[in-house]
């Protein structure tokens, strides 16, 4: 299981990466796993405004349908078409091609209620 170091992780095994005040926002390595073969995204519109762990999506796998959560609060600014086409891209590459929203954040402060890549492996094992 992948869990890169440079990036920050919510308790539902969402993923965060910081740039400015742009997040990146995907599942990690361990919720593609535990989904199974991940066959339909859902995603929150452009322009969506979010607060932080809100629900903004669904995820359908072979397995079963799960609620997105975004670890962060924000303003939607991108979302990841490519996925309507393949959603697969969320099993093979979670943290590359399979990411699923961009937003600007409201409040940069938030990112101190996520876990860092040390914390989510006790969390990513249990």
């Amino acid at each position: 299981m992948k869990i890169p170091s440079e990036l920050l992780y919510s308790k539902e095994h969402e993923w965060a990466k910081i740039e400015g005040d742009i997040a990146t926002i995907g599942i990690t390595d361990f919720a593609q796993g535990s989904l199974g073969d991940i066959t339909f995204v859902e995603l929150p519109k452009v322009g969506a405004k979010v607060e932080q762990f809100a629900n903004v999506g669904v995820i359908e796998s072979v397995k079963t349908v799960s609620d997105l959560y975004t670890p962060l609060g924000g303003e939607i600014v991108e979302v990841n078409t490519a996925i309507d086409a393949d959603p697969a891209a969320l099993n093979s590459d979670p943290y590359g091609a399979g990411w699923l929203i961009k937003m600007k954040l409201a409040d940069p402060g938030q990112t101190k209620d996520l876990l860092d890549a040390a914390a989510y492996t006790g969390i990513a094992h249990d």
